[in-house]
């Protein structure tokens, strides 16, 4: 019984418009990858308290994404080249601090910033891109090109397998850098090898969603999740689940928007990140309902963790 009605479920799949069309396909597949992407790297950032970083990383990406435009090259590796050279300038303006590290990020953040401004001027001043500021700064997953696919697979491998290799020592830097040097873990190395993924993270995201909404994804699944977990590993699943659902369910709705609104399709990003909005909510209200019925204070994830 179980497979014939399967069957009959990808046979209904199969035939439908939504999934026949190659550009809900690529988008399909680039929205997972940010995703993926996003919602692991989200956690560690959550937890070592990097979320202003991230959201610095995100923004100053939208220059590296305007330079492309102006230079012919991937938008990808417009992105992830920006976010890079944002990563390392943190890093070397000084993060020994949390003071310190948020003094560079908004100096690093700037700068970005300024440099976005004046290569989007350029692209339109100098160029005939139209669009290029909504497809940067907000991004437009059903003009993805098809070519961009295998990229973004590759850059989310490499997320996955600097996480494979560095799991526990991320934790525990995150959890107590001091127990992390007794142990020869470095905690700046960790610090910086974690901005490295996250800048990866980020242009993956950027090129989906668009710069300025890339925090959402990056954030907002992670920061549920742990709401809702007693443990790094189930909060990974869990941002997983929620950001594949917010990603693959707002391309469906903005996909069907178009016959709500007259042939006036609503732009992806805008239903992803409602609706990563609205698990953040509903995580935030249960794990607060859940502490009231059991009245009982638990330990936070780096105590547990410890």
């Amino acid at each position: 019984m179980v497979p014939e009605v399967m069957n009959e479920l990808w046979r209904c799949l199969s035939q439908s418009a939504f999934l026949n069309s190659q550009p809900v396909q690529t988008a399909l597949i680039v929205g997972a990858c940010a995703a993926l992407v996003s919602a692991i790297i989200g956690v560690f950032t959550v937890l070592r308290g990097n979320a202003f970083a991230g959201h610095a990383l995100a923004d100053v990406s939208s220059a590296g994404g305007a330079a492309s435009f102006l230079l012919g090259i991937s938008p990808l590796l417009g992105f992830l080249g920006m976010a890079w050279i944002a990563a390392l300038g943190m890093e070397w303006l000084g993060v020994r601090k949390a003071r310190e590290r948020d003094l560079a990020t908004g100096i690093v953040l700037g700068a970005g910033l300024g440099l976005s401004a004046l290569f989007l001027y350029l692209d339109v001043t100098t160029t005939s891109t139209t669009g290029a500021a909504v497809s940067v700064m907000f991004g437009s997953l059903f003009a993805v090109s098809r070519e961009l696919i295998w990229p973004a697979i590759g850059a989310s491998l490499a997320v996955f397998v600097l996480v494979a290799l560095l799991y526990r020592p991320w934790i525990l830097t995150a959890v107590d850098p001091d127990l992390a040097t007794l142990r020869g873990i470095s905690p700046r190395w960790m610090g910086l090898l974690q901005l490295l993924a996250l800048g990866l993270a980020v242009a993956v995201c950027a090129l989906a969603i668009g710069a300025v909404l890339a925090t959402a994804l990056l954030i907002g699944p992670a920061g549920a999740a742990i709401r809702l977990s007693r443990r790094v590993a189930q909060a990974l699943i869990l941002a997983v689940v929620i950001g594949l659902t917010s990603v693959w369910a707002g391309i469906w709705l903005a996909y069907e928007s178009y016959y709500w609104f007259s042939g006036h399709a609503w732009p992806v990003s805008f239903f992803v990140v409602v609706l990563v909005f609205l698990f953040y909510v509903f995580a935030m209200l249960l794990a607060a309902r859940t502490r009231a019925r059991t009245n009982v204070t638990y330990p936070t994830m780096r105590e547990r963790e410890n």
